[in-house]
């Protein structure tokens, strides 16, 4: 798996679970590295080792690289020489450990001359310190490594290595399987959260995005669904309606999400078909796109403050809907200050009878998944819910279980077989 990174490339990265070996092998390459760098004037290897923050060197890679240097059995002989902050390398070359927080666009000047960059946990790296690094470290034959436990498609490493993915890159997927370094101690810790942590499983262990917060309100649900096979292809039954589920947000540039999923009852069966949200969009835009994705019939479900006026228009919510051709029942009323704890246990109480269509509601299952409590760790007592990124899909989703009605004589139809000619599903 690690043999392809030894290949030459601009721009090298390793993802994957707890266990996998990244950092060991990039922590290797580089004393490979400096031993091979004689540099076009003789000059040795400068390397500088980065996290997004750093605030001691006991979270750097330093440690590592020492533990490699005692294992390789190199010293001063072979031009090795650990300090309390740096480790100077053959032939001048040098190993520095810095957090790109520590730094602004005019320090970062310093690195100009530095010919291998290794951003380990670059999960937590911000968009604005890989901007910066990507045209410092720009000697010939340099050279930026990243080794990570995916969070999110949109952290900045993933958007770049995995997303756009730049000419002159290799990436590959490690996960404990392909650690030759691999322990009894972490087999005996793998198995405990595969019996006991399920929901934190995928992510921690295979290296996929992480799918559930630790105590997340939703997260043993999800992992139920999907064990039970209920995350899959899931069609609309074409003779029953469709149901849209909002959350309002706004449309300025710091508005809060739009959030709106898409769903059918169908007997005994909740059929969650697609997800669809927006940050700052007018609300002709999810007019449009709830048109495009053929739910131009769907009854429009919204919260309380449904009856707001547009901050743009004068118009409340539900009117613009209205108009627009869609069927509105009248907003849920304001369930004051237990809403948030309402919705909460409605979904948990109406999660094992959720179907997800796997490929259109990814993007808010993750949200659901993540959505959790803030805590005083102080006093060590709950908070209410975080408002975050999450909090929007899941206030929504709140909302369609809320005001979900169990059909007395419905028979459901399977929900994996009953694609119709012309299904909009994926």
């Amino acid at each position: 798996m690690f043999r392809r990174l030894l290949s030459p490339a601009r721009f090298k990265g390793a993802y994957g679970g707890r266990g996998s070996g990244k950092s060991h092998f990039f922590a290797e390459l580089a004393i490979e590295d400096a031993l091979a760098e004689p540099g076009e004037t003789g000059e040795g290897l400068r390397a500088v080792c980065l996290r997004e923050v750093q605030k001691d060197l006991k979270d750097s890679s330093k440690l590592l690289l020492e533990d490699k240097l005692a294992k390789f059995k190199l010293g001063e002989a072979d031009g090795f020489k650990v300090f309390k902050d740096v480790i100077e390398a053959p032939r001048g070359g040098l190993f520095i450990f810095k957090g790109m927080q520590e730094y602004t666009a005019e320090s970062l000047k310093s690195l100009e001359g530095f010919k291998r960059a290794w951003i380990d946990e670059a999960q937590m790296l911000s968009a604005r310190s890989l901007s910066m690094l990507r045209p410092t470290i720009r000697a010939k034959g340099s050279q930026i490594w990243a080794s990570w436990n995916p969070r999110r498609k949109a952290d900045a490493i993933d958007e770049f290595l995995r997303g756009s993915r730049p000419a002159n890159s290799i990436v590959v997927k490690a996960n404990w399987q392909d650690n030759p370094w691999w322990t009894a101690e972490l087999e005996a810790e793998r198995k405990h959260d595969l019996e006991h942590y399920p929901e934190r499983y995928e992510h921690i262990w295979d290296g996929e995005y992480a799918r559930a917060f630790e105590g997340a309100y939703f997260a043993a649900g999800l992992a139920k669904a999907k064990a039970e096979g209920r995350i899959g292809r899931v069609a609309a039954d074409p003779l029953l309606p469709l149901r849209a589920f909002f959350d309002l947000g706004g449309s300025g540039a710091n508005a809060d999400a739009m959030a709106i999923w898409i769903v059918q009852w169908v007997g005994r069966e909740i059929r969650v078909l697609d997800y669809i949200e927006g940050i700052g969009q007018v609300l002709a835009y999810y007019v449009a796109e709830l048109r495009r994705k053929g739910y131009q019939e769907a009854i429009c479900h919204l919260p309380h403050d449904g009856v707001n006026s547009n901050s743009i228009t004068g118009k409340r919510y539900e009117d613009h809907l209205r108009e627009a051709g869609f069927d509105v029942p009248p907003p849920l009323p304001n369930q004051g200050r237990g809403a948030a704890s309402m919705r909460i246990e409605a979904v948990r109480r109406i999660l094992p009878a959720c179907w997800f269509n796997e490929t259109t509601t990814e993007p808010g299952r993750d949200a659901l998944g993540y959505y959790h409590e803030r805590k005083d760790d102080n006093r060590n007592v709950g908070l209410g819910p975080e408002h975050d990124w999450s909090s929007h899909a899941s206030d929504a989703f709140g909302l369609m279980a809320v005001c979900y009605e169990e059909p007395e004589r419905e028979r459901p139809s399977a929900p994996r077989e009953r694609a119709y000619e012309g299904s909009w599903m994926g």
